[in-house]
C-alpha cells in the first residue's frame, strides 16, 4: 500500500483528522482511522469522553506533518477514506489511541478487508483495547466524561465583570476572517463555553461570504483571504491564551489572543494583513502602542495592505517655539524664532463643544487652564498633519506641543478640559499619543473631571469699572491700597493701553500706564497710526497679551480709565517701552511718580541707541543737562536739582539689622515714644508673670497673622509679636517682635494669645519700623553680606542714632540716612559713608529719582568708593568687580 504524507490542519473527533497537502494547503481530505470511532462532539451536548478523545487525538497530530496508508474507503455519501497515520515519534495510529483508551473498536471491524496485514492491524487493537478495559483508560473509566459545554453566553456584561483580567485557556475551533473566530473556552474542568471572539486592536479585511439578508454572495476585500490563512495556519485547534477585555456593541467579546510566541494581533499587523483599529485602544491601554508600532513596522515596508502607500507625514517637522496667544482651548498662535507668528490646532482633541449645553459653560475654564499652561512658554512643537480649510477658517497645521516633556494635549483631555476626536480610519493627519488620549478621556469622565462632571463650573463675571468714572473712583480707592495687584492682560488697544482682569476682585478695567506717552496706533483701516504707533502696539502684544501680570493703581483719568504701573516678569512695563524707544517720558506725572528716575533713565538709553521714534535724534539740539559720571549710577538733568531737600529727621536706635538683606529695623526714640513703650513692656512682663489660665497657652493653632505674646529665647521675657508662618506638623511658628524687628522660631508653647485691649496696636502701634540706608547696593555674595552686617552692627549697636528719613515708600519703609547723635561731621560723616569706606557696599548702581535728586551726596559717597577701591577693602580685594 502506497504511503502518502499530508500537514493536519484540523481534527473532527476522536477518530478523524482534515488533512492538508503540504505543497498545497488549499487541497483537503478526510481521513478517519481505521476499524475504530470515537465519541462525538454535539451542538446539543457531546458524548461521554467525546471531548477528551479528540483532545487527544488533537494534541498528537494538529500543526504536523504526518505520513498515511489508506487501508479502505466507504463511496457512500461524501467519500470517506479509512487508514493509519504515522508520527514523526514513532508512534501510529489507531494503535497509540486505542491503548489509551480513547477509540474502541468497531462492531464491523474486519468485514471491509480480509487481508493478513488487516487481520493483524486487529489484533493489535483488540489487544489494546482489552488492555485500557482493564485499566479503565480514556472512556472506559467510570466517571469524568461529562463536561458541560454552553454554545453562548447567557449574560455577557456579566461574563466580562467576572472574567476581565483573568486569562482563560481555550482552542480556537474556528477560524472566520482574520479578526474574528469561535474559541472554545475552558472556565473549569468541567464546564466549557463556545463563543466568538473578536482580536482586539485591528481590523482584518473581510473573507468571501454570503449575505444572510439577501442570499447573495459578497466578495472577498483585498487581502481578505490571506489575512485569514494566516490566522488559520498559526491558530487552528491550537490551544490560546485569551485575555477579555470588553464587549463590542453589538455584544461580541473583545479579546487579546495569544498563541505561546505571542499576540496574534502583532504578528497579524507586522504582515500588514490588518489595520489598528481605535474602538479597543481604551480596553488595550499601553498594548495597543505595541500594535501601533507593528502596523507602523508594516508601513514603512509597504507591505499587504500598505502597498503603494504615500506618507502622509514626509513634511512633519519639530521645532521650538514661543506661545503669544491663546485663541480657544485647542487653537493658539506659535511664534518661531524667526518671529513669523502662526495659528495651530492640537492634534486629536476639541475644546469643549458650544454647541452642547453641558459642555459650552467650561469653554472659559478650558481656555483659561490652557492659559495658564502655555502662555509665554517656550515649547517643542510637532507637526502631526493639517487641518483642511473650512468656511471661514484657513487651512492650518495640526500639532503635538511638549512642555516640560509632557504633552499640552494630553493634560487638557486628563483635566476635562477636552474630548478626543474620532478620526476616520484613512485618517493619518492625529497625535501620536491618539490612544492616550483616549484612555485619559475615559479616566476623565469616570472621574467626572472638567466638562464631564455632572455639576456646571462656577461662573464668573467680570464687573466693567471703567464703564463710568463714578463706579471707576469707587474701584480706584480699594485699589490704590494695594500693592502689586495680581492681573491678566486681557487685551492690548495700544501701546500703553490694556484691558486688564483682575480676578480676586472679579474686575475689569482700561489701565493706561503712568509717566508715559505711547504713539497712538490706527483703531481700523480708514485711521493712520502716528510714526511708531503700530511698532509700539505689536510690541505690548508680543510682550503683554494674556499675560500674568502686576499692576498697582495710582489714580483714575477722566473717562474711567485706571492710571498706574504694570510689571511683567517684574519688570516695569513702562520702562521696557521706553527701552525700545516706544514712548516718550511725560515729564509732569512721571516726576511725581517713584519710578519717576528708571523711566527717566530707560529714554535716555533709548536716545543713546537711537531707537524707535529717536532714530533722527540729535543731542546737540536739545537742551539738557551733562551727567555727571557716577561709574555705572546713572543720573539725568531732568530731575537733579540742587533746590534745597526738605529734612526730616528722627532720633532712632537700631534694634535688628536682616542678615541677607541689611535692611533695618528702626525705635523711635522722644519722651512720649519711649516712656509709652517702656511703660508697656513693664505692663506686660507683670502680666505674663502670672497670667490667668485661659491665657497660658493658644486655644487654637496659629495662623500666619496672627497677634500673639512670644517669650524670646534670649531673655525668656514676653513681647508682642505676630505670626508669618506656621508648621503644624513640628507645632512651631516663625514670629517677627512688633516693637525690636528681630524674629525666631518658637515652640507653640511658648506663644501665648495677646487678646488684652491694653496690649493691643491700637494701644501703641508697633514700634519697629522697616527701613533701609539710602544710595547703597549691598553684595549678594553671602560672605561679603555677613561682613557687612556685622559692620553695621558694630556702628549702630547699642547707640543712639539720627535718622534723615529721605524717601518714604507707600509701604512704610523709611530710606534713610543715618548719623551717630554724637557726631559733629556733616553728611560726609554718615553711617551710610563709613560703609562705603569700609568697602562693605558700593553706590547704587540703580539710583532712584530721589537719590538722583541729591547729586552732590552721592558724588560724595563716590570719593568714598573710589578710596576704598584703591585700598582693597571688603568687596574690592580683588580689584573692581564692577568691570566684568
Amino acid at each position: 500500500m502506497p504511503i502518502n504524507q499530508a500537514k493536519v490542519k484540523s481534527v473532527l473527533s476522536g477518530d478523524t483528522l482534515i488533512l492538508a497537502s503540504v505543497n498545497n494547503p488549499a487541497q483537503e481530505r478526510t481521513l478517519s482511522l481505521a476499524y475504530v470511532s470515537a465519541p462525538r462532539l454535539k451542538r446539543e451536548g457531546d458524548e461521554p469522553f467525546a471531548f477528551h478523545s479528540r483532545d487527544y487525538l488533537r494534541r498528537m497530530t494538529v500543526g504536523k506533518v504526518i505520513q498515511f496508508t489508506i487501508l479502505y474507503s466507504i463511496p457512500t455519501g461524501a467519500k470517506r477514506d479509512y487508514g493509519t497515520v504515522y508520527l514523526q515519534t514513532g508512534q501510529s495510529l489507531p494503535d497509540a489511541a486505542a491503548a489509551e483508551g480513547w477509540v474502541k473498536l468497531r462492531e464491523d471491524a474486519g468485514r471491509k478487508d480480509e487481508s493478513e496485514a488487516s487481520k493483524a492491524l486487529l489484533e493489535k487493537l483488540e489487544l489494546a483495547e482489552a488492555s485500557a478495559k482493564a485499566s479503565s483508560k480514556g472512556i472506559w473509566a467510570s466517571t469524568g466524561g461529562n463536561i458541560e459545554n454552553a454554545n453562548e453566553i447567557a449574560d455577557p456584561k456579566g461574563f466580562v465583570e467576572q472574567y476581565k483580567d483573568k486569562p482563560i485557556e481555550g482552542i480556537v475551533e474556528r477560524v472566520l476572517t482574520g479578526d474574528r473566530m469561535i474559541v472554545r473556552l475552558y472556565l473549569s474542568s468541567k464546564k466549557h463555553v463556545q463563543t466568538m471572539v473578536l482580536v482586539a486592536g485591528i481590523r482584518a479585511p473581510a473573507t468571501k461570504r454570503t449575505n444572510p439578508s439577501d442570499g447573495k454572495e459578497q466578495v472577498a476585500e483585498p487581502f481578505g483571504p490571506e489575512a485569514h490563512e494566516f490566522v488559520e495556519s498559526r491558530l487552528l485547534q491550537r490551544t490560546v491564551q485569551v485575555d477579555v477585555l470588553g464587549l463590542s456593541p453589538q455584544g461580541t467579546l473583545v479579546c487579546t489572543v495569544k498563541h505561546p510566541n505571542g499576540s496574534i494581533a502583532k504578528f497579524l499587523l507586522e504582515a500588514g494583513l490588518a489595520r489598528c483599529t481605535d474602538f479597543h485602544s481604551t480596553m488595550l491601554g499601553g498594548q495597543m502602542s505595541v500594535l501601533r508600532q507593528a502596523e507602523k513596522q508594516a508601513k514603512d515596508k509597504r507591505i499587504g495592505l500598505f502597498q503603494g502607500l504615500a506618507n502622509s507625514m514626509q513634511g512633519a517637522s519639530e521645532a521650538d517655539a514661543t506661545v503669544t496667544r491663546i485663541q480657544t482651548a485647542d487653537t493658539v498662535y506659535l511664534r518661531d524664532k524667526s518671529g513669523d507668528e502662526k495659528r495651530v490646532s492640537l492634534s486629536s482633541i476639541r475644546q469643549p463643544k458650544p454647541t452642547d449645553a453641558k459642555q459650552a459653560p467650561f469653554q472659559a475654564e478650558a481656555k483659561e487652564f490652557l492659559r495658564k499652561k502655555l502662555i509665554g512658554k517656550h515649547v517643542r512643537v510637532t507637526v502631526d498633519g493639517q487641518k483642511a480649510a473650512t468656511e471661514g477658517f484657513e487651512e492650518r497645521d495640526v500639532v503635538t506641543i511638549m512642555i516640560n516633556n509632557r504633552n499640552m494635549a494630553l493634560q487638557l483631555v486628563e483635566a476635562g478640559y477636552a474630548s478626543v476626536i474620532r478620526h476616520r480610519r484613512d485618517d493619518e493627519d492625529r497625535s501620536p499619543a491618539y490612544d492616550e488620549l483616549l484612555t485619559a478621556e475615559e479616566a476623565a469622565q469616570k472621574g467626572e473631571k472638567g466638562m464631564w462632571s455632572p455639576r456646571p463650573p462656577a461662573a464668573k463675571a467680570y464687573q466693567d469699572y471703567s464703564e463710568s468714572l463714578q463706579k471707576a473712583k469707587i474701584q480706584s480707592s480699594v485699589l490704590q491700597r494695594q500693592k502689586k495687584i495680581p492681573a491678566i492682560v486681557d487685551f492690548v488697544k495700544g501701546g500703553s493701553r490694556f484691558t486688564i482682569l483682575v480676578p480676586r476682585e472679579n474686575a475689569k478695567l482700561t489701565f493706561v500706564l503712568s509717566g508715559i506717552r505711547a504713539p497712538r496706533s490706527a483703531r481700523n483701516a480708514n485711521e493712520k497710526s502716528e510714526p511708531f504707533g503700530q511698532e509700539a502696539h505689536d510690541f505690548a502684544n508680543r510682550r503683554c497679551l494674556q499675560r500674568d501680570v502686576e499692576i498697582d493703581v495710582e489714580a483714575t483719568d477722566k473717562i474711567g480709565a485706571f492710571i498706574g504701573t504694570l510689571y511683567i516678569n517684574r519688570e516695569n512695563f513702562a520702562k521696557l517701552l521706553l527701552e525700545e524707544g516706544f514712548a516718550t517720558v511725560h515729564t509732569y506725572s512721571a516726576e511725581q511718580s517713584e519710578h519717576g528716575g528708571e523711566l527717566f533713565a530707560a529714554e535716555e538709553k533709548a536716545k543713546a541707541a537711537k531707537k524707535g521714534i529717536w532714530k533722527d535724534y540729535d543731542p546737540s539740539i536739545e537742551d539738557g543737562v551733562d551727567d555727571p559720571n557716577l561709574n555705572g549710577a546713572t543720573t539725568n538733568g531732568h530731575i537733579e536739582s540742587s533746590a534745597p531737600v526738605k529734612k526730616d529727621y528722627r532720633d532712632v536706635v537700631v534694634t535688628h539689622i536682616d542678615p541677607t538683606t541689611a535692611h533695618l529695623k528702626l525705635q523711635l526714640i522722644g519722651p512720649t515714644t519711649s516712656a509709652a513703650l517702656t511703660g508697656l513692656m513693664t505692663t506686660f512682663a507683670n502680666y505674663h508673670r502670672s497670667p490667668p489660665s485661659s491665657e497660658k497657652s493658644l486655644p487654637n493653632p496659629p495662623k500666619a497673622g496672627d497677634l500673639v505674646a512670644a517669650r524670646f529665647s534670649e531673655d525668656g521675657e514676653w513681647y508682642r509679636a505676630r505670626i508669618r508662618r506656621n508648621d503644624r506638623e513640628a507645632k512651631k511658628a516663625d514670629v517677627i517682635f512688633l516693637d525690636y524687628g528681630n524674629s525666631e522660631t518658637l515652640p507653640w508653647s511658648e506663644l501665648r494669645p495677646m487678646s488684652q485691649p491694653q496690649f493691643s496696636l491700637g494701644k501703641l502701634k508697633a514700634q519697629a519700623l522697616d527701613a533701609a540706608l539710602s544710595f547703597l547696593q549691598f553684595p549678594t555674595s553671602a560672605e561679603y553680606m555677613a561682613d557687612a552686617v556685622k559692620f553695621l552692627q558694630q556702628v549702630t549697636g547699642e547707640k543712639q542714632l539720627v535718622a534723615s528719613v529721605d524717601f518714604e515708600e507707600k509701604d512704610g519703609t523709611l530710606w534713610t540716612t543715618l548719623f551717630d547723635a554724637e557726631s559733629e561731621g556733616g553728611e560726609e560723616a554718615s553711617v551710610n559713608a563709613e560703609v562705603v569706606a569700609e568697602g562693605a557696599a558700593m553706590v547704587s548702581r540703580k539710583l532712584k529719582g530721589w537719590e538722583k535728586a541729591r547729586g552732590k551726596i552721592v558724588e560724595g559717597l563716590m570719593v568714598k568708593e573710589e578710596e576704598a577701591k584703591g585700598e582693597r577693602l571688603g568687596i574690592w580685594e580683588y580689584g573692581d568687580l564692577t568691570e566684568d
